[in-house]
């Protein structure tokens, strides 16, 4: 069943995911009420069952909570209510709901049996899934040594129904990777050992065509043009959009499986940039590997003004709205006429 996770504490998050995942169930974890109701809302989740701790921060306790959810949902969900608060107003707020209530800290037995005890039986889906070949879709790497992060992009993924793996690092993604299968990787530019890109170029010399998205911080337009340069198919910039995440996926995938499309991309791109004057070409390569207009007006020997006026027809011509956007057109319209991409 879908289990939501609602409770502030990211190692007790972390715990219980893992725990119940092992068990077979599909997990969507939030740290509020408020950040619950709106996964549900955008992403369209429909909880089996509702596990929240009694005390949650932002104003909206775990039964007041629950309530929100079947009140929106229209139908009732089984609801285990974890807390520390043994007080009679507690207590009588949780009976009042018909909620279950399970005291910290919890037995991980405990907890798991009364998931199977409250879970609604579904022998008719239950039988069909038994007969039905099973089908695993594309699996998504994630690579990062933040753990919230990787919970977050996990989160976002598996509620869009993708199958997820995350690895702490490039070495231990390696370890367990096995080409083969359709999959794309997700990940981080700055990761301690070896980096995002050192992971991409050594993929790319093994052979390995796996499509890949490269994670930067804001506006790092000199690493996203030396990911793509190595590999990547496209880069996210933080802070990451659930909606920009799947976009990029779905793009990466479709591009690997259709080289058609690939190509029209590219073609596409190089209709973007054939407005260019030699001038703002060498200007576009220089902003794009980090010079600001300063000192690419000393190099050039005209004046800043000058070379800010460049730089906004370009964006114009290009029909780019920001930096980022404008490296992914250079680089595939790069590709796509055989020249070498930017410096």
């Amino acid at each position: 069943g879908m289990i939501l996770v609602v409770d502030d504490d990211p190692d007790v998050r972390d715990v219980v995911e893992l725990v119940l995942k092992d068990e077979g169930h599909a997990i969507a974890v939030a740290a509020d009420g408020a950040s619950a109701l709106e996964l549900i809302m955008r992403r369209k989740i429909r909880p089996d069952l509702i596990l929240t701790d009694f005390n949650l921060p932002n104003g909206m306790d775990g039964v007041q909570f629950a309530r929100r959810v079947q009140q929106a949902q229209g139908r009732v969900i089984p609801v285990i209510i974890l807390t520390g608060d043994i007080s009679t107003v507690a207590l009588r707020e949780i009976s009042a709901e018909h909620c279950v209530q399970l005291n910290k800290p919890v037995k991980l037995t405990e907890l798991t049996a009364t998931i199977q005890r409250l879970l609604p039986p579904d022998p008719a889906g239950a039988r069909q899934a038994a007969e039905a070949p099973a089908t695993i879709g594309p699996v998504i790497f994630v690579v990062d040594d933040e753990a919230h992060i990787r919970n977050s992009i996990r989160t976002v993924l598996e509620a869009d129904g993708r199958v997820v793996e995350d690895y702490a690092s490039c070495e231990a993604f390696l370890a367990a990777y096995r080409p083969g299968g359709e999959a794309c990787l997700l990940i981080d530019g700055y990761l301690p050992g070896m980096t995002g890109l050192e992971l991409l170029k050594h993929l790319s010399e093994a052979g390995h065509q796996l499509p890949a998205i490269m994670i930067t911080g804001n506006s790092d337009v000199s690493m996203a043009v030396r990911a793509m340069k190595a590999g990547a198919s496209d880069f996210i910039e933080k802070p990451i959009t659930g909606s920009d995440l799947l976009a990029s996926i779905d793009q990466a995938l479709e591009h690997a499986h259709d080289s058609h499309k690939h190509d029209a991309w590219k073609d596409s791109a190089t209709v973007h940039l054939a407005g260019l004057t030699p001038r703002q070409r060498q200007i576009m390569e220089m902003v794009l590997a980090g010079h600001p207009s300063k000192n690419i007006a000393a190099d050039l020997g005209i004046s800043q003004r000058t070379v800010e006026n460049h730089r906004a027809a370009i964006m114009k011509k290009s029909g780019s709205k920001s930096l980022p956007a404008l490296a992914r057109l250079a680089l595939a319209a790069a590709w796509r006429d055989g020249d070498k991409p930017p410096a």
